[in-house]
């Protein structure tokens, strides 16, 4: 298909991809809770004549077939919101389009994943004599908090596919720019809660008791210097304490004091590492002021980093370059967490960025933001990248 064939695809469904993105905008469910959206997901798709795949919880794949031999290339969206209430502005003036459920709201651009892939899917049924081999359709739900992806793996593990493809809109990037680059490209993570043990008493005595909220800060200070001591500073493991919490009266010691937060990384050696040096030095400070530190069960290594394949980064480059001229950019990494890791265990795999942000218009807030907004002109270019890597990748 020419470039210039594509581009009026392209065109022809920015409108209905458009009003798919605002109206699963308005209309968020959290992670696992995702029924209404997954039933619009599968009667748009059904609609185009795919046959849906249900997997366990409210995931769901669906097939097109050309009927002509050749590869299997996927295409996957995840289809979660957020806990947020979203804010009636974004960074500069009042929204165009806000959801209208309280306290839930599409903050990470997952509204806008699924429109691009509906849109995919239309372009790709239609213009299917253009194409050989499958293309199979992935809707995750619950990614934010990792709840569906193992199921899905094992869902699609019998269809044996050659390549998975997948989209982050990212507010860090002006709207259209499009990173496909190869190697890591988004951060692994250690997920951490553990418990201060003291021993409970009047405020008025410290001396009787012993004060788990001295060991925690003691144990937050020795870890900012062993992240700077001990860890290899050329590959960068950021630490995230985000949750402390203890007590609830002015005059009272508590027994305990609670210690949340995450690591992120990019190298998987030193990720493992930084798990162990956070354990040795909790327990080892908490000693020092008698206490123990007990680590919950969701104390783990996390997702692993992303990372793109290179002979799938040098094909996508190379047709994005070709169909949108000086909109790839390069060096983009991001130290958020993503589930499409786990794609890689059946398949190569790539994760394009595609930027959304217009100073102008208001987008740019971080993601899982009250005021993150997109730039709706960002869609065809993620729509563009899409098909256009699915054409090449099927008919090399």
């Amino acid at each position: 298909m020419t470039n210039e064939k594509l581009l009026e695809i392209i065109t022809s469904l920015e409108v209905e991809m458009i009003e798919h993105r605002r109206y699963l905008h308005e209309h968020p469910e959290l992670s696992s809770e995702e029924f209404e959206t997954s039933q619009y997901l599968q009667k748009y798709m059904q609609a185009l004549g795919l046959e849906i795949n249900l997997v366990e919880g409210t995931g769901f794949y669906a097939v097109l077939d050309t009927k002509k031999p050749g590869k299997t290339v996927g295409i996957r969206t995840d289809i979660d919101a957020l806990p947020i209430q979203e804010n009636d502005n974004n960074l500069v003036q009042k929204r165009q389009v806000k959801s209208l459920v309280d306290g839930k709201m599409h903050a990470c651009g997952h509204d806008g994943h699924m429109a691009v892939v509906l849109a995919a899917a239309k372009a790709l049924v239609n213009n299917q004599r253009d194409l050989s081999g499958k293309v199979v359709f992935i809707f995750e739900e619950a990614e934010e908090i990792g709840g569906g992806i193992h199921q899905m793996i094992e869902a699609l593990e019998p269809l044996n596919i050659d390549a998975i493809y997948g989209t982050h809109l990212a507010s860090f990037m002006d709207t259209g720019d499009i990173c496909l680059d190869a190697g890591p490209r988004m951060a692994g993570s250690v997920l951490f809660e553990f418990d201060v043990i003291g021993k409970g008493g009047h405020g008025s005595r410290p001396d009787l008791s012993v004060n788990p909220i001295v060991a925690l800060a003691h144990i937050i200070t020795a870890l900012n210097s062993a992240w700077n001591n001990q860890l290899n500073v050329s590959k960068t493991v950021t630490l995230g304490i985000t949750t402390v919490h203890s007590g609830s009266a002015v005059n009272v010691f508590d027994d305990s004091a609670y210690c949340g937060g995450s690591f992120r990384f990019f190298d998987e050696v030193e990720g493992a590492k930084s798990l162990e040096l956070l354990k040795k030095v909790a327990h080892l400070t908490a000693e020092i002021h008698n206490c123990q530190v007990f680590f919950r069960d969701s104390t783990r290594l996390g997702p692993r980093p992303v990372i793109n394949d290179d002979n799938l980064s040098s094909l996508a480059i190379a047709g994005v370059s070709s169909l949108f001229p000086n909109k790839v950019v390069n060096g983009i990494d991001w130290y958020a967490s993503e589930s499409f890791y786990h794609y890689s265990k059946l398949c190569p795999t790539l994760f394009a960025f595609v930027g959304i942000k217009n100073n102008e218009l208001g987008s740019g807030a971080e993601h899982h933001n009250q005021y993150f907004d997109m730039d709706e002109a960002a869609l065809m270019y993620s729509l563009g990248a899409s098909l256009k890597f699915i054409y090449d990748y099927l008919n090399n």
